[in-house]
């Protein structure tokens, strides 16, 4: 795969420039990809919980939901059902590194373009679906929309937005994936008022940010980076003229050109990436496996089917949605001004010590009064909601943004697409084992699920003590040097100053 290009700048300071109404209005229109993301994620736990849905499609879980002496645990466990829900993550894994290299090849407006299609016939196939299979295969399209969606939608963002205000504006791309889980909770809540077709609407909304986004993206400029690197150099100043909002940008234009003669240097980055980033590579895959094991995609996925679970009915388990969906989207503020501030290391210690206290009560509350055939009395389901709405806010201010921001920041530009592009696949890979694998370990393990994510949280606890360096405030292209070189473990693991050459000569 020939490498994605992502142009940095040295501590990002020194360059003229200006937050200009032209990059918020290209942010804003690119991260309608993420609320695109974020409503499917939403919109697909409250389907699966509709009765109408579940009689056309599922009738199997359908009856197991509705008979009295059917086990709590296991109502909803059917391989289909959740193959509708984790199918979208397997497309969207094998996307991914489809849309790297359209990136590469035809730029980042085009590949967002090709999201939004790709997403609109998704949503066209499963407003419409008449059988599971035309379900299953507008899934897939879905995942190939998300799938490249997410490869171009960050890259798009870091690379207009002036250097010291890039890490909030990735961030908000995640604020507005949880705006859309919300969003879609409470259309649900809505959507299963109408019957017998309420489940088509909320499947059809998905159809609103997939417009804006292919819709805008006519609208909004190519990065310059972009432009650069498929030899469009001209365009590519004036682009950068024309974000940047002042006339000398030829500092920043040069550092661009020669990030472009670099990267094309490397003709095998996935060999560098092994070779000579090890530590790094390890960290971003382990830091999107570890997104994965808390826990958080089976509260996004199935919350309403697992708030029915425990007793509530179907409004009062939307509602619940709703609720944790509101929790999810504010905590995530936290995020977008507090990163910088207090560091990486500290949020996500901090959010592993939440998320492990809540797992083990809400797990303790199940196992101690949901039994097989019974609702949970009072005022059990109530403390249960207001556990995982805990849960969700650590989350939402550590794993969630700070997952996707580290993988994004650690790697040197030369194996940096490589390295971002190892860990969307991990990430969508894992999202599909957990979406695919949940609601059946539910049934075999009942409320011991929950002290299973608790033993991975302790995990991955421990291994940002251990094994994570803090970047906080470090300039990318220093964060060898400053960073892994002096990590008292990974240190041992990077190649000496002068093996470099040789490293950069055999993939070359």
């Amino acid at each position: 795969m020939a490498p994605q290009i992502v142009a940095v700048t040295n501590g990002g300071g020194d360059y003229p420039a200006k937050l200009t109404k032209q990059v918020v209005f290209c942010s804003l229109i690119a991260a309608f990809g993420g609320l695109m993301f974020g409503y499917d994620i939403g919109i697909s736990g409250g389907v699966t919980s509709m009765d109408d849905f579940l009689s056309k499609f599922f009738p199997k879980v359908y009856e197991k939901k509705h008979r009295a002496h059917e086990d709590n645990y296991c109502k909803f466990d059917d391989q289909l059902l959740q193959l509708f829900t984790s199918s979208l993550y397997l497309s969207a894994m094998v996307c991914s590194a489809v849309a790297s290299k359209c990136c590469q090849k035809f730029g980042r407006k085009p590949t967002m373009q090709m999201a939004a299609f790709f997403f609109l016939v998704g949503v066209v196939l499963n407003a419409y679906a008449v059988n599971i299979y035309m379900l299953i295969v507008g899934r897939l399209c879905l995942g190939a929309g998300v799938g490249f969606g997410n490869q171009a939608v960050p890259l798009f963002i870091s690379e207009i937005a002036p250097a010291k205000y890039r890490g909030g504006l990735n961030v908000c791309f995640q604020l507005l994936i949880t705006v859309g889980i919300l969003i879609a909770n409470i259309l649900n809540f809505f959507t299963s008022k109408i019957h017998p077709y309420g489940w088509r609407i909320s499947l059809g909304g998905a159809a609103v940010p997939a417009i804006f986004l292919g819709l805008g993206s006519l609208l909004i400029v190519e990065t310059p980076t972009s432009l650069i690197e498929r030899g469009k150099e001209e365009q590519g100043l004036r682009a950068l003229q024309k974000i940047r909002g002042v006339e000398d940008v030829h500092k920043e234009y040069h550092e661009i050109q020669h990030a472009v003669e670099m990267a094309k240097k490397v003709e095998r980055p996935f060999m560098n990436l092994l070779r000579s980033n090890k530590p790094q590579l390890v960290c971003g895959i382990v830091l999107q496996i570890c997104q994965q094991l808390t826990g958080i995609n089976v509260i996004m996925f199935y919350a309403p089917v697992l708030f029915q679970t425990m007793g509530f009915g179907g409004d009062a388990s939307l509602i619940s949605a709703a609720i944790t969906g509101t929790i999810n989207s504010a905590a995530t503020l936290v995020a977008v001004f507090g990163v910088d501030k207090f560091g990486r290391r500290k949020l996500l210690i901090q959010a592993a010590c939440q998320m492990l206290i809540t797992q083990c009560m809400t797990g303790a509350i199940l196992l101690t009064y949901l039994k097989s055939s019974n609702a949970i009395p009072m005022p059990w389901p109530y403390i249960v909601v207001v556990l995982i709405c805990l849960f969700v806010m650590g989350f939402a201010w550590s794993w969630g943004p700070l997952g996707w921001l580290i993988p994004s920041e650690i790697f040197p530009l030369e194996t940096r697409s490589a390295g971002f592009c190892a860990a969307v696949v991990t990430n969508m890979l894992f999202t599909f084992l957990i979406g695919q694998l949940f609601l059946f370990f539910l049934c075999k393990l009942k409320s011991v699920i929950f002290f299973v994510f608790a033993g991975f949280i302790v995990l991955m606890g421990a291994f940002v003590v251990i094994f994570l360096p803090e970047t906080k405030g470090v300039p990318i292209d220093e964060m060898n040097e400053k960073v892994w070189k002096k990590h008292s473990f990974w240190k041992d693991y990077l190649p000496r100053d002068d093996d470099d050459d040789d490293v950069t000569k055999e993939c070359v």
